[in-house]
């Protein structure tokens, strides 16, 4: 296997939701794992949370997540972004669609000064996206 950098995400108590949000903009299989599963937690009502999940997309796309635990310090969304970017224009505006629906916008989806698409918007976790698709560069 390769090397492959892909974003890890940190929820508090909806791991599961937002991993099966993220399953239904990208497709792919995914797998879910509590702390019960692995036996870990010093907490027995967390038994059910989400110790590590992992969507592996058919187009190579992976994103793992879980929930924080309680004893540990959550910022929904901290100073993480996730960027998007391709040139297979109807998939990438296919994600930025869902994943824009029920969050908020803070850069619409449009040709951007260098040419290509570019948006930005916050999903419904609270989580940052950029969207990139390539275009024909201005002169």
């Amino acid at each position: 296997m390769s090397t492959r950098l892909n974003p890890y995400i940190g929820f508090r108590d909806n791991a599961r939701q937002a991993m099966e949000f993220y399953q239904s903009v990208f497709g792919g299989e995914l797998q879910l794992s509590t702390f019960a599963d692995f036996g870990a937690g010093d907490d027995p009502a967390e038994a059910g949370k989400i110790m590590h999940a992992q969507l592996e997309a058919e187009n190579g796309l992976v994103l793992m997540g879980a929930d924080t635990p309680n004893d540990l310090e959550h910022s929904p969304g901290g100073n993480v972004s996730i960027s998007l970017s391709g040139d297979d224009e109807p998939t990438l505006r296919g994600y930025w669609e869902k994943l824009a629906d029920g969050g908020t916008v803070t850069e619409p989806l449009m040709v951007a000064p260098w040419g290509d698409a570019f948006g930005m918007c916050t999903d419904r976790f609270g989580v940052a996206w950029l969207v990139n698709i390539s275009g024909t560069p201005r002169q």
